[in-house]
């Protein structure tokens, strides 16, 4: 049997024929080093002339199109094409990854450049916008991002001589960019009279504001300003690709082949004929070529690089200027397909559509012989003795040259169409040629090549052929997929299998056979491998596929799916693979690329002597990576993980869904809105206990407090729970599962990570229980893992996406430092490097990845680990190299760097948590033991087994089995916190006596309650086939448990509360003891589950058994017999009732269908809907009929109300539905959508809901989150007043009264853009919505609400006029001045009008201007950076930014364009713009805010959800965004003395928002505690001090 591990040897990347010369620009440059940087395919080369030595950067995934170089000359910045591409900035001396910048741009980056510090960098997409962005790259963070042109861009670079401005230029454009704040703001370069508007090709910035650029035609243009002030014609014959800019003037190259030198103020100095360059480099092009057409060039003292479209650079040194040296050459552009090795000299030959020829030593790594042909060459092949080269065409021709002068041997042409793959026998007398006619042609080489057989029995075209060693045999693979056999040299086709079995090949390039089945995917049937070699000797097989990879595997490779090491390096598909004649080296060849790699080969000797190589060594192999094929060859998966993998956590519906769907069913129910809807009740409820932990699927979720409380998770719930007192509090931020916890190292904060569509981690303080930051944006799915840093100040985050992406957070402010697909098995989890907050570990399914950050991403290797085990858990050990991981077979690895240096067996099966001790270590594993070690793993100190015997008196239930496996484990306070697979929570004594503190129900759901009929204590069983009762008084215990052989999902007391029922889920059910738990009778009926089971009222003499098939069964309880069926219904029964008499039964089917059924008889009985309501039921669980009929919402196709619950004073009506909402009603609830309060807790669906005998408690089940809730019902009246946790329903009612005319019409205006070609807009007349007053001078100036003294009225002419010149726009009319505004806008903007300087400045604005208007001059001063309405202002208040104003104007689409709305922040005395601030609110920005500290700026937009955003105005940053209402929002405003809380009022709603980190959270405004109050539409806010 074949070994199915991956080979042992490697291959390292030694060098790179070519340089990247078509379609790229500027992309070739000296290093600090005097190194050569430039690009090839998907790698950075760094390339040392003087040595002859590359060193390469492999951290791209895809070709690289854009090459930038750090003002230092070390660090460069690459930027690739892809679907997600990104930019990598990396170290030219290391090859390191400094940073990766990702996330912004989509199709390709084809720009880049640094600033003149070299802390911003540019970047340009190939979207159809052409994003410009400007990042902050050692940070990874988008300073600044805006559409650039609607046309490529083709250079772009700042001004090195002023601060924020920057130059663009491309397709018929060029423009003049300035940066403030987060906005990019262009101006279009004008062209005038004195040039052609044409397409500039790139560009480079001088002194005063100059600027220069090449042409399509060849002409310099010259920029002053945005102006072109003069053209310098006919520098080159035609287009200037590239200009670079040095101490000493500019280089320029062109189309021409020229390069010309020009001085600082580009006068002219030299000329460099490349085309005249001596005719030994073999530049004479085919008949095809353009000629040499240079595409970059770089100008560095005495040296000048220059790099063409061919993929040659030269060197030419300046004073020797008519001597070019060559010294890199490739092919041109067009596929490269073929590839031929020396047979005894280390030669590759390659072929290319180029119609060149070429010869390269591998040795020298060099060209050594060229030789164009007539037409494209698709294959060679060289003969046995090394004589002769036979190339195969394009046009069905081939040729065949002698090695040694290329001069030809003979050119055959018999067949049209391409030749795909030709190959000499072992023994040189034939040559076998396929072609794409299906045919192979055979030929004898020393009959001066005359055909002497074919082989026609293909019915596609030829791919590979494989001579035998004999030569009598001839294998070949065609398109189609078939492998066939052919005698030589007739051709005749083998058929008989047994003549071949003793055939030995020559050669392996076959894809098919065999041998080589292991280079497929498992389940693949495609032909995307274009290129196989297999080296006998070290019985490895190379491959070569589509996808750019290179593979190594072992030979043969018997079983799909082989493991192998994969190489990047080919961006597209690698075209042909070959080994050395000596098996040293692998060389391949890139079909759009057209490069050539050479790879050397490492043995698997050798490999372990690479160890201590020089890191450069071991870092070009680091990218090799195990394949990532299935678990063959590593040990059978525990159950229990197994069962973890497949958990993907969906969710048909997600709560962020609920808003559009609600909005899509309002359309359809606005009708019944209309009504009056029934009131919400007066009565709420409070959790009060839950009973249950998650331990079934996740892990390490359970610690202690600071104060010693323990906090863990469960459902959507956080638990703080303390144990002294046996309370409870909770933390209800979530709104669906929590899946992990993490806890600050200082145990007084706690993060929690939930599933959602965009799901959000929450850190919240456990002492009161307010969030303080909320992370959210970045995870799909979910949250599976989290850790906090050691100082506290990063959080880790790992989501449920494909890829299990990783964050790296800022958590306080919110803000993603980093992030990174993880792997694409499961991670369980990460820990951040206590000792270098930019190091972090994951594991998981088959991995452990070590990362460190770089910039906005992390570079992530796999751990060295001989077989790949999956892991379960990880901690960092006592230094920062140490790390200590626990396995699913039971051992420790222990890891120094990425290299495992031994492993210990721990536990029987997967060890599920460690943790680790200032001293050693701690331990919990599947067999239920806990563990505590010394500080190396060398020795076990102490076990604990979890058993029943040692299970302490003070326990608050009962262990269900010995030894469960322990999923959490944390120490502290002199004990050990274990937390178990069954939901349970023990805390260890260190001296062996186990208390149970909480415990829940195990992995399955939970669907049957039941609550006593006169004790404080309910009943429940699950799908975890066990049946428990609980204590519901303050003990809150567990007080008996029974297995059951089968799950049930329903059960019920008898009207004594001495026995209990009990339904199953195989048809059958029980009734037992209620103390004792023991059986008493059981029936087995029914084939399908028990859905629900009642004793009738009174004495119990009836019992009525609903099952899954159907039918209703009713026995006798005293008998024991069944009395009756009740039949009739079409579905499933989901729930029952029984009237007070013990006469009637109401059932519900799953099809929404309403029964009624006589007993004991089970006759079924029409009974008209009047009636029903008279009926004196004996309880109410059902969801259907008038008189529950409010109780479904709007949107019941996808929410289910899946139980329902009457309290026993016939009020309030408890329902539980599909989405996890528990809701309350008031009792009867007619009409449609009544009102209700609602609370979230439950994650999933809530199966059941129960009021205690007295309404004292509501007791609810959740389904898939096993857990039983205990609420504390809070009669009307009785409540004291708090933030209310309930929401408002769904349809706001419409009786709330009309509004003022002046706010609808307010409410309906819409903000449309007029004029946006230039920024100031050539317009007549007054605009639109501005005509409904006439303007007269008496314009209202002065008093606005009263609240402002008296102005006088008409305006006197000012003495002195101030005006505005900072940044005037170039306007033709040069001597138009703004010397007075008449106007105020009041007719649609509020709180507008501030006073500035104590009073003796007043501020307001009109139009698009900003004015400050001085009281005792009567002087008006204007500010005109806005190019439309302003429509909101506010002052700061903070006496660090006296006199800072913000503005808000009117704007189209919120697409970061310059027409996009804006806030200015500026300066009201010196009318400077401090900051711009281009927002998302399409329409326009109607509210502005500061905050206390004047550092915050709140905004609303006009857009249809009228988002709310909060910004940092100097840096530009938003924090944070959400959704504001759905009606239109007319005042936001912070609370004067808080960063963090503002308050929003609008259209029928008030809310107060919290800023959590990143995130907002709102409340709505309650006014249930006023009697009869309405909500109404409010227009302004103003804080009161609380007394």
């Amino acid at each position: 049997m074949a070994d199915r591990t991956a080979p042992n040897c490697h291959l390292r990347l030694e060098w790179v024929y070519g340089y990247r010369g078509h379609q790229c620009r500027n992309n070739l440059y000296y290093t600090a080093a005097k190194e050569i940087v430039y690009f090839v395919a998907g790698v950075g080369v760094v390339y040392n002339t003087r040595e002859h030595k590359q060193k390469f950067y492999l951290g791209h995934n895809d070709d690289i199109i854009s090459l930038a170089l750090h003002p230092e000359r070390v660090l460069v910045a690459t930027g690739q094409v892809g679907k997600e591409p990104y930019i990598c900035v990396w170290d030219s001396y290391t090859v390191q990854t400094v940073s990766i910048l990702k996330d912004v741009h989509t199709h390709g980056i084809a720009c880049l450049a640094f600033d003149l510090e070299g802390q911003c960098l540019v970047s340009v997409g190939l979207d159809s916008k052409n994003t410009i962005c400007v990042w902050d790259w050692r940070r990874g963070k988008v300073l600044a991002a805006a559409p650039g042109h609607t046309d490529r861009i083709f250079d772009i670079s700042w001004d090195l001589y002023q601060p924020n401005k920057l130059v663009s230029c491309g397709v018929k454009h060029i423009k003049f960019w300035g940066l403030c704040g987060n906005a990019l703001t262009p101006k279009r370069g004008v062209f005038g009279k004195t040039g052609d508007l044409q397409t500039i090709l790139c560009l480079a910035c001088a002194k005063d504001e100059v600027t220069y650029s090449g042409a399509l035609n060849g002409d310099i243009y010259v920029w002053k300003g945005i102006n072109l002030m003069r053209t310098i014609q006919g520098a080159h014959g035609s287009g200037i690709f590239s200009m670079n800019a040095c101490e000493e003037g500019f280089a320029t190259g062109g189309r021409d082949g020229c390069v010309r030198l020009w001085d600082l103020n580009f006068k002219p100095i030299t000329v460099i004929d490349l085309r005249e360059t001596d005719q030994g480099y073999k530049v004479a092009r085919g008949e095809n070529s353009r000629g040499l057409s240079v595409r970059s060039v770089c100008w560095r003292g005495d040296h000048i690089l220059v790099g063409t479209q061919d993929s040659e650079i030269f060197e030419v040194v300046v004073h020797d200027r008519n001597k070019p040296f060559l010294i890199m050459q490739g092919h041109c552009e067009g596929e490269l397909w073929a590839l031929a090795v020396h047979p005894t000299k280390p030669l590759a030959m390659t072929g290319s559509d180029d119609r060149s020829v070429r010869i390269w030593s591998l040795i020298d790594h060099a060209l050594i012989a060229r030789c164009n042909m007539e037409e494209p060459i698709r294959c060679a092949a060289v003969s046995t003795d090394g004589i002769h080269i036979a190339l195969g065409m394009k046009d069905g021709s081939f040729t065949v040259l002698r090695v040694r002068d290329m001069t030809e041997v003979v050119h055959v042409k018999d067949r049209k169409e391409a030749i795909h793959e030709l190959k000499y026998s072992p023994d040189g007398a034939h040559l076998a040629v396929g072609s794409n006619e299906n045919t192979v042609d055979i030929y004898g080489v020393v009959q001066r090549y005359k055909k002497v057989g074919e082989c026609i029995s293909s019915n596609s075209f030829i791919t590979h052929m494989d001579w035998s060693t004999d030569s009598k045999y001839l294998q070949t693979n065609d398109g189609s997929g078939r492998r066939l056999f052919y005698r030589m040299p007739s051709g005749k086709e083998v058929t008989n299998k047994e003549e071949l079995k003793l055939v030995q090949w020559a050669s392996w390039t076959c894809v098919l056979g065999p041998e080589v089945n292991g280079i497929w995917p498992k389940y693949s049937d495609i032909n995307d491998i274009n290129s196989v070699d297999a080296n006998f000797n070290n019985q490895v097989l190379v491959t070569a596929d589509d996808y750019g990879l290179v593979k190594l595997m072992r030979y043969p490779c018997i079983r799909k799916g082989a493991k192998f090491k994969k190489y990047l390096g080919h961006s597209a598909h690698i075209t042909n693979v070959r080994w050395s004649h000596d098996y040293q080296w692998v060389v391949t060849i890139g079909g759009a690329d057209h490069s050539v790699f050479q790879w050397k080969f490492i043995p698997e000797r050798k490999s372990k002597e690479a160890l201590h190589i020089a890191p450069q060594e071991t870092l070009a192999d680091s990218n090799s990576e195990e394949s990532d094929s299935d678990q063959s060859d590593v040990p059978e998966m525990d159950s229990e993980i197994e069962q973890e993998t497949q958990l993907t956590y969906r969710r048909q519906v997600y709560k962020e869904d609920l808003p559009q769907l609600k909005e899509q069913c309002k359309e359809k129910h606005r009708t019944t809105a209309m009504k009056k809807r029934e009131r919400a009740p007066g009565n709420g409820i409070k959790l009060h206990f839950i009973h249950g932990y998650r331990g079934y699927d996740c892990r390490s979720n359970l610690f202690y407090t600071q104060t010693g409380e323990i906090v863990y998770h469960v459902a959507a719930v956080g638990v703080v729970y303390n144990r002294q007192q046996n309370t409870q509090r909770f933390y209800m931020g979530h709104d669906d599962d929590i899946l992990c916890l993490a806890i600050h190292p200082l145990k007084d904060y706690v993060a929690t990570g939930q599933v959602g569509r965009d799901s959000s981690v929450h850190i919240w303080d456990t002492d009161t229980l307010k969030p303080m930051s909320v992370l959210k944006g970045f995870h799909q799915l979910g949250v599976c893992a989290l850790d906090f840093s050691a100082d506290g100040k990063r959080l880790a985050s790992v989501g449920l996406d494909d890829n299990h992406t990783i964050v790296l957070w800022d958590w306080r402010k919110g803000e993603k430092l980093s992030a990174m697909r993880g792997s694409k098995d499961k991670i369980f989890v990460v820990k951040i490097n206590p000792y270098l907050p930019d190091k972090l570990i994951t594991a998981g399914v088959k991995h452990m990845k070590f990362w460190h950050k770089a910039g906005g991403g992390l570079i992530g290797r796999k751990g060295n680990m001989g077989k790949t085990e999956t892991m379960m858990c990880a901690v960092y050990g006592w230094s920062e190299e140490m790390v200590f991981s626990g396995t699913c077979g039971g051992d420790i690895c222990i890891w120094r760097d990425m290299f495992l240096m031994k492993t210990v067996k721990a536990h029987d099966g997967p060890v599920f948590s460690m943790h680790a001790l200032e001293k050693g270590f701690v331990t919990g594993g599947k067999d239920g033991i806990v563990a505590l070690w010394d500080d190396t793993f060398e020795r076990c100190l102490k076990t604990y087994a979890i058993k029943r015997a040692v299970l302490a008196p003070g326990s608050k239930g009962l262990l269900l089995e010995d030894n469960p496996s322990i999923r959490a484990i944390s120490l502290g306070h002199g004990h050990i916190l274990v937390g178990t697979k069954n939901g349970e929570i023990l805390e260890v004594d260190k001296s062996g006596p186990i208390t149970l503190l909480v415990q829940g129900h195990m992995e399955g759901e939970v669907w049957g309650l039941a609550t006593h009929p006169h004790l404080p204590l309910c009943a429940t069983v699950s799908d975890d086939k066990t049946l428990r009762i609980w204590d519901l008084s303050p003990s809150h215990c567990m007080l008996a448990v029974r297995k059951l052989r089968k799950g049930g999902r329903c059960c019920c007391f008898s009207p004594d509360g001495k026995a209990l029922a009990v339904g199953l889920n195989d048809g059958s059910f029980l009734i037992v003891n209620a103390d004792t738990l023991e059986d008493l009778v059981s029936f087995h009926h029914r084939k399908d589950i028990i859905s629900d089971i009642r004793f009738s009222p009174g004495v119990g003499k009836y019992l009525a058994v609903a099952s899954g098939d159907s039918f209703v069964d009713i026995y006798n309880v005293m008998s024991s017999k069944r009395v009756g069926v009740c039949k009739g219904c079409l579905s499933y029964i989901t729930h029952l009732d029984w009237d007070k008499r013990g006469k009637l039964l109401q059932v519900n089917t799953s099809a929404k269908e309403l029964f009624f059924f006589e007993a004991p008889r089970g006759k079924r009985q029409t009974i008209p809907a009047s009636e029903v309501e008279k009926i004196d039921w004996s309880t109410w669980t059902c969801v259907l009929g008038p008189s529950v009929e409010g109780a479904w919402p709007v949107i019941s196709e996808v929410a289910e109300v899946t139980a329902a619950c009457l309290s026993n004073d016939r009020r309030v009506l408890a329902t539980g539905d599909d989405l996890g909402y528990v809701k309350l009603f008031r009792y009867p609830v007619k009409g449609k959508y009544a009102k209700f309060k609602r609370y979230v807790a439950h994650s999933t669906h809530v199966t059941n809901v129960r009021w205690t005998h007295d309404d004292s408690l509501l007791v609810t089940v959740g389904g898939g989150d096993t857990c039983l809730m205990i609420w504390a019902h809070e009669p009307e009246g009785l409540r004291e007043f708090k933030p209310c946790d309930s929401e408002e329903s769904d349809i706001e009612s419409e009786d709330d009264g009309g509004y003022d005319s002046d706010v609808t019409r307010e409410n309906e205006i819409n903000y449309t853009i007029k004029a946006l070609s230039t920024n100031m807009r050539p317009m007549t007349g007054v605009k639109p919505h501005l005509q409904m007053k006439e303007p007269s001078i008496d314009e209202r100036q002065g008093v606005v609400r009263g609240s402002r003294p008296p102005v006088s009225r008409a305006l006197p002419q000012p003495e002195k006029l101030q005006t505005n010149n900072v940044g005037k726009k170039k306007r033709p009319i040069e001597d138009l001045v703004l010397e007075l505004v008449f106007g105020y806008r009041g007719n649609d903007c509020r709180n507008n009008v501030h006073y500035l300087n104590e009073g003796a400045d007043i501020i307001y604005h009109t139009a698009s201007v900003g004015i400050v208007l001085n009281l005792t001059t009567s002087c008006q001063s204007f500010y005109v950076e806005h190019s439309d309405d302003i429509l909101c202002l506010t002052i700061n208040q903070h006496p660090k930014f006296p006199n800072v104003v913000a503005t808000g104007q009117v704007g189209d689409t919120g697409d970061m364009s310059a027409t996009s709305p804006s806030i200015h922040v500026w300066d009201a005395m010196t009318k400077q713009t401090l900051s711009v601030l281009r927002c998302f609110h399409s329409g326009g920005v109607c509210s502005v805010s500061f905050s206390a500290t004047g550092r915050l700026l709140l905004s609303v937009g006009l857009d249809p959800e009228h988002t709310v955003t909060i910004w940092k105005w100097q840096e530009g940053a938003k924090v944070a965004s959400r959704v504001g209402h759905t009606q239109r929002i007319f005042v936001a405003e912070f609370r004067p003395d808080s960063d963090t809380h503002f308050v929003s009022v609008g259209i029928k709603h008030v809310r107060f928002w919290t800023l959590a980190g990143r995130a907002l959270l709102s409340k709505k405004g309650v006014l249930s505690s006023i009697e009869d109050a309405r909500m109404q539409t409010m227009l302004s806010v103003a804080f009161g001090a609380v007394p």
